[in-house]
């Protein structure tokens, strides 16, 4: 049901009164044929013409003044029903009132309550009738869906659906907790989930949405059921407020989280709160997230430091409420940061800023010792001289037993963290695997892949990775730093490890394009077919089961001072890492 204008507010309005006057003229003259079997005498004819108007006059200044005609079809409820009921009822009895006192001729006293039971259902009948219409034809216009979890998320899901809000048609609730089993909400009925694959048959079924919460490994399970089942249109629902509910696709990041269940928000504000925290490499997706942690437990200042201008300008932008100040540099431009140092103070140095991509780091070995071996070292040496309370490094796991120079580069940089004369300067470092969606990591990569319709490439079948969502992992970067005491690698418990052909198996599923396939390209150089995130096994454990301490490496900060300075120079970089690092096996 549609019009050839676009409907607004006038239009609407307009359309509803024209409709209400000749709904109440004729539920009016049809009281007057019921009251008088059908013929009217000659007095009651001239009584309804002269009574007419001003009833529909009544009428209609009433429901418009209950703002009845501002009500879009699309969102008329039951409550409106009332508010309809309530002004018809004030419009009789002004109507009562005027026969009463001012008007002298005949009328039909019956004909008052079937013209009010009339215009009633006749007014009411019309605003549902867009609602009813929908209802009919919206089988064969939307996707039929099965609603998983009763609860009122699922009814926020229905009433959303009925206005129109979303695309889909739900037909059926399934109640994993049998609580509510042949019940109904809003009028749909709850089913037992052993019933899912006949309820899929009977209704067509193409599409889920799912109220309920689950761990990670639940989700995975039931998202291979359905995916099994032919439903490949998976939504997750989240609640806005009483009413609006929004629902987005299930993503690769739901099916792998790793939630840790011992995040301390209470350690990590006490390591933050009231602080001047300057955070390198501020603009990329660790540093930003950093940023944002930071920010939410209410440091006092906050430094942003990063070369890029576009991810400054993006992480800035974004936290225009917050006391923050920008700083495009390099940490390898020691004589700029120290300026940093010198006229901003700050209590807190989180270290993020590197060169974290494996492949490029190959072929720009200088750089990558630059940036992370001396921008490291910068940024520690600094912090010692001003006396920072606390340095944070984020290490990496490719720092364990490197076979290629990035994850050698920042083993040097822990080497450095744990064995420079710290004086009054707590040092740390924090060590985890790759984080869910970062720039640069498989799974933007794959989603590219996907949207230009090409197969995902893969270096190898057999490798793995260890995958944690951004928030959680730099919440646990900061608990790990609020609980140091000296001198420690802290290692994240970052789950099992993730084939990264059962990885893109999945994404493919949830892009519901299997067909485009897999290939496989072979190791890129300094690639590993499984990382690791302990150098031996005397990991010691701390309170929370999430953080663990590495074993600390001793080494003669002399001699490692007069190495980096040979590295510096030398024109075989990795030969000099390999010194330095006897475990580093370059895989070339």
């Amino acid at each position: 049901m549609s019009f050839p204008f676009k409907p607004t507010i006038i239009t609407r309005a307009l359309f509803f009164i024209v409709a209400d006057i000749l709904i109440f003229y004729g539920s009016l003259y049809f009281s007057y044929l019921l009251r008088f079997n059908f013929h009217i005498p000659q007095l009651f004819v001239q009584s309804f013409l002269e009574l007419v108007w001003i009833l529909v006059l009544i009428k209609i200044t009433i429901l418009y003044l209950s703002k009845i005609y501002f009500i879009t079809w699309r969102y008329f409820v039951l409550r409106d029903v009332r508010k309809i009921l309530i002004a018809l009822i004030i419009s009789y009895i002004i109507f009562v009132l005027y026969l009463l006192t001012l008007y002298d001729g005949a009328f039909p006293r019956s004909a008052i309550f079937i013209d009010f039971l009339l215009s009633f259902l006749l007014i009411v009948s019309v605003r549902f009738s867009k609602r009813i219409y929908q209802d009919l034809s919206k089988s064969d216009s939307l996707n039929p869906t099965i609603i998983i979890g009763a609860n009122q998320k699922a009814i926020s899901v229905i009433n959303s659906a009925n206005n129109g809000e979303i695309n889909f048609f739900p037909v059926a609730i399934i109640d994993e907790n049998r609580s509510l089993i042949d019940t109904y909400l809003s009028n749909l009925k709850v089913y037992n989930s052993d019933k899912l694959e006949h309820l899929v048959e009977k209704f067509a079924i193409n599409s889920a949405v799912l109220t309920t919460s689950y761990k990670t490994d639940e989700l995975d399970e039931l998202f291979e059921k359905l995916n099994s089942l032919g439903i490949t249109n998976i939504k997750l629902s989240k609640l806005l407020g009483s009413k609006n509910e929004t629902l987005r696709d299930i993503s690769i990041e739901d099916l792998l989280a790793r939630h840790p269940k011992d995040l301390d928000q209470k350690a990590i504000s006490s390591l933050i709160k009231d602080k001047v925290i300057l955070i390198t490499g501020a603009g990329g997706s660790i540093g930003s997230e950093i940023v944002r942690q930071c920010a939410k437990h209410g440091a006092k200042q906050l430094l942003v430091l990063d070369h890029s201008e576009y991810n400054l300008y993006t992480i800035s932008q974004e936290l225009e409420f917050a006391n923050v100040v920008t700083l495009m540099l390099s940490v390898v431009d020691k004589k700029m940061f120290e300026k940093v140092f010198q006229r901003y103070k700050p209590e807190i140095v989180i270290h993020a800023a590197a060169y974290k991509h494996v492949p490029l780091c190959e072929e720009n070995v200088e750089g990558a010792v630059l940036n992370n071996i001396i921008g490291t070292k910068n940024c520690i040496d600094l912090s010692i001289k001003y006396g920072v309370c606390k340095f944070v490094l984020i290490s990496t796991d490719k720092a364990v037993r490197p076979t290629n120079i990035m994850g050698a580069t920042k083993r040097v940089s822990e080497l450095y963290a744990q064995n420079v004369d710290s004086k009054n300067t707590l040092i740390t470092g924090v060590r985890f695997g790759n984080v869910l969606g970062s720039s640069g990591s498989v799974i933007p990569k794959f989603k590219k892949l996907i949207e230009q319709d090409l197969p995902l490439t893969i270096t190898h079948p057999e490798i793995t990775r260890y995958f944690m969502l951004i928030p959680e992992a730099c919440q646990l970067v900061l608990q790990a730093a609020a609980i140091a005491k000296n001198r420690e690698i802290f290692i994240l418990d970052m789950g099992e490890s993730v084939k990264i052909v059962d990885l893109a198996e999945k994404m493919l599923k949830i892009y519901g394009k299997s067909d485009l396939g897999l290939r496989f390209t072979g190791l890129r150089k300094g690639e590993k077919l499984y990382e690791e995130l302990l150098i031996d096994d005397g990991d010691r454990v701390t309170k929370y089961d999430s953080v663990f301490i590495a074993p600390k490496t001793k080494y003669d900060i002399e001699k490692l001072n007069f190495d980096i300075e040979e590295l510096l120079v030398t024109s075989k970089k990795a030969e000099k890492l390999k010194e330095i690092l006897p475990e580093f096996n370059h895989n070339i």
